[in-house]
């Protein structure tokens, strides 16, 4: 349920979480789920405008969930949730190098031994489900209003928000983005690089079947092309270019853009065509390394607690394997320490330690690697990916880490 705000209101609950995106609703979700009252502090919203009638258009924001995000679902009765015939499995991942001698990597479901690699999932159709999810949650309340203190003392914490209204918790879970205020509020350095590169998305459909295969190039100059299948004949591109070329893309028509993208895909796709209405978005690419993911009584997730390149597609994955982590640390903690307590949120933080590092070091080093373009990385970077390919206790693993397995 939506409460109102007045100077007087003090909203008290075992947990309060600041962030209104689809990795703060999960938590929500997982807390409320597991016994624990959960306060979300969400942004002022507009009105809403009624959707139209007819089928909605593909929402040009899409996620490549691995097991570890569809488990998680499952278990808070989402996915089941999800509008299925707009969900697309992944059945094969081809990465292909670049010059004259490009290297080429497949993984596929049947080696794996699982139905999918991953599912391309909309924002939109993810959020939705979710916030049906959140409206049934008996004990969830959810505060829209603006943040301008967080007091941390010894048994819990304060959130002061603008108007004089205040939430009290035991724990604070800050789910609010690479920017994230509660990171700021506890005096959390970070690490920040610019790849000085944007993700432009865009949808597209094709006159062949992609038959569940995500394709991959790495064009060197012009950055990490990614196509993605969604349902029917229709593909979702992520395009990781340079921000001069950025520029010229986003000035560009998605008829010329699609000219562009038959150059690498040839005859796989067959003719692209941009899906109606157009849509095309750019987003900047950075990385965020924050020194801490936790403080007294704060733990963060998702975006808040790092912020990767999108090659590998998995920075919403690990924002829903913080939720999963975190969830199951505090579910096995000992029953006379608070869910808040430094000892338990320290537990949370040695468990996510290895796991967000080794995606950290993985896409920044393959950013820069496939990044450069002389001739002799050009050259090794190839035989690495016909290599890898070629050893398949090596490719299991690599498959087992992305699927959060």
């Amino acid at each position: 349920m939506t409460s109102p705000n007045s100077s007087s209101a003090r909203h008290q609950s075992a947990v309060c979480i600041v962030g209104n995106g689809a990795i703060a609703k999960t938590a929500a979700l997982g807390f409320a789920q597991a016994g624990h009252s959960v306060t979300m502090l969400v942004p002022p919203s507009p009105p809403s405008t009624p959707a139209a009638a007819g089928e909605q258009p593909w929402d040009v924001r899409v996620y490549a969930l691995n097991h570890t995000a569809h488990g998680l679902l499952s278990s808070l009765k989402v996915w089941g949730a999800l509008d299925m015939e707009r969900v697309a499995a992944v059945d094969t991942m081809a990465v292909n190098g670049d010059g004259a001698h490009p290297g080429d990597l497949a993984f596929d479901a049947f080696g794996a031994h699982v139905g999918a690699l991953a599912w391309i999932v909309e924002d939109r159709n993810l959020n939705q489900a979710l916030d049906a999810a959140l409206r049934f949650a008996a004990n969830v309340t959810i505060v829209q209003g603006r943040a301008v203190s967080l007091a941390l003392e010894a048994d819990g914490a304060t959130v002061r928000l603008d108007d004089g209204s205040a939430i009290a918790s035991a724990l604070v879970v800050g789910a609010d983005g690479g920017q994230s205020w509660v990171r700021g509020q506890c005096d959390i350095g970070v690490d920040y690089r610019a790849y000085h590169q944007r993700a432009v998305v865009a949808n597209f459909s094709c006159d062949k079947p992609h038959h569940g295969v995500a394709h991959q190039w790495f064009t060197g100059e012009e950055g990490i092309v990614a196509l993605l299948p969604l349902p029917g004949k229709r593909v979702s591109l992520v395009w990781s270019a340079p921000d001069p070329l950025a520029d010229t893309l986003m000035n560009e028509s998605l008829g010329e853009l699609a000219v562009r993208l038959a150059v690498l895909a040839g005859d796989k796709l067959g003719e692209l065509k941009p899906l109606q209405p157009e849509a095309v978005k750019d987003l900047p690419l950075v990385l965020i390394r924050p020194h801490a993911i936790v403080a007294p009584r704060v733990a963060l997730v998702g975006d808040a607690a790092h912020v990767v390149h999108p090659l590998a597609g998995h920075g919403m994955n690990l924002g829903f394997a913080d939720v999963a982590g975190l969830l199951k640390t505090i579910a096995a903690r000992a029953p006379q320490r608070a869910i808040g307590d430094e000892r338990v949120l320290a537990r949370y933080a040695r468990a996510r330690k290895e796991d967000i590092l080794l995606m950290q070091v993985a896409t920044d080093g393959l950013a820069r690697l496939f990044g450069t373009n002389l001739e002799p990385l050009r050259i090794a970077r190839n035989l690495g990916l016909n290599l890898l390919d070629k050893l398949p206790v090596l490719k299991r693993r690599l498959m087992s880490h992305a699927m959060g397995k």
